[in-house]
């Protein structure tokens, strides 16, 4: 029962998986990387803030039609580099600018990534290049530059209320593949700096090092050891029966009328068949028989990654447990649309893998 996967058959399209970024992880570790990259016009500067990333501004109000199409807000690099100078070329939240967090995102169409983190604290004001000025105009800056160029606020300033601030949900579903990709490794690392700050083993602060992507214990006695983002794997499973039903179910904890497929976390010691096997049993009392695996992508909320599967049910008698899952119920492709024109049911977000799980089942977007 619990042998591994029969077959592979991967979705065509997942919203936040990431397509055509060259990592070029052998580069995170030069020191003086972020320094050159920012000192390049042609490096791509993107913002996040606690999870969220900032769009020109006025595109937020297109995250509820399906038609919009919205993209990053990007700064050149050299710009951000006069912005925050005391911060390059070593490890960061050790001054007041490291407050501003550079991640090295990798490369395309030869264009270097750099995410900036904002999310911890106001961004000292600073006097830019005389060559920029004038690029604050990407924020809808109104009125001439002040006479005085030390009282000018920073463009990172300006980016906080001057752009648009949106997550992934809502981000993905309008954006071209590379930004999503882009956008969801910013945010990733940017949730990451924000709730880990000191060391998991010895309590000490941390910094920020191999360009954002690990943060370095500033406890000599203790090795000043190198911490990595943790990944937490979950599994989601679409079950169908011999009728080729769906089986949908509702949580305790999502809205009314929201349903999906089942999904938990890995255990520890468990493989990813028996959890995504266990998830259903303890969620619904279905026995899933084969599983296919169908994909993958990140879900950082704040750090899962999420691992699909199609399943085979091997009876169709649901029993929930009230706890966690309030009801499940099968569901034919008529079924399925009816209750979602009706409103009776609501259906997962297109930045979701779910989403993509259902519609592969129903042959066609919804």
């Amino acid at each position: 029962m619990f042998a591994p996967l029969a077959l592979t058959h991967v979705l065509p399209f997942l919203p936040l998986a990431q397509d055509g970024v060259d990592y070029q992880v052998d580069r995170r570790d030069d020191p003086e990387l972020l320094r050159t990259l920012l000192s390049s016009d042609a490096t791509r500067v993107i913002l996040v803030q606690s999870g969220r990333v900032a769009i020109p501004k006025g595109q937020g109000r297109f995250v509820d039609y399906d038609v919009a199409k919205i993209r990053l807000t990007t700064l050149a690099g050299s710009y951000v580099r006069d912005l925050i100078p005391d911060s390059m070329g070593g490890d960061f939240r050790s001054s007041p600018h490291a407050q501003c967090i550079p991640i090295f995102l990798g490369t395309r169409a030869g264009h270097s990534y750099v995410a900036l983190d904002i999310s911890e604290g106001i961004i000292a004001a600073e006097v830019p290049n005389p060559r920029n000025v004038g690029a604050d105009d990407a924020f809808a800056s109104d009125g001439p530059t002040r006479a005085s160029a030390d009282a000018r606020p920073s463009i990172l300033e300006l980016a906080r209320t001057r752009c648009d601030w949106v997550g992934l949900r809502e981000f993905a579903p309008h954006a071209s593949t590379v930004e999503a990709g882009l956008a969801t490794t910013a945010a990733t690392l940017s949730m990451w700096h924000r709730a880990q700050h000191y060391c998991p083993y010895c309590g000490a602060a941390t910094t920020s090092v191999f360009s954002g992507w690990a943060q370095r214990c500033q406890n000599a006695a203790d090795d000043n050891r190198i911490i990595f983002p943790r990944i937490e794997p979950a599994v989601i499973t679409a079950i169908v029966d011999s009728q080729n039903r769906l089986l949908l179910q509702h949580n305790s904890a999502w809205k009314p009328g929201f349903y999906s497929v089942s999904a938990g976390f890995v255990e520890a010691g468990e493989n990813l068949e028996h959890a995504a096997r266990r998830e259903a049993r303890e969620e619904t009392g279905i026995e899933v028989s084969d599983l296919m695996y169908t994909g993958s992508q990140p879900w950082p909320f704040p750090s899962s990654l999420m691992m699909s599967f199609k399943g085979y049910a091997r009876d169709t008698a649901i029993h929930v447990d009230g706890k966690e899952t309030e009801s499940a119920r099968w569901v034919s492709r008529d079924e399925f649309i009816r209750a979602l024109t009706s409103g009776e049911m609501l259906a997962p977000g297109k930045a979701t893998i779910a989403r993509y799980m259902i519609e592969e089942w129903y042959g066609a977007q919804f």
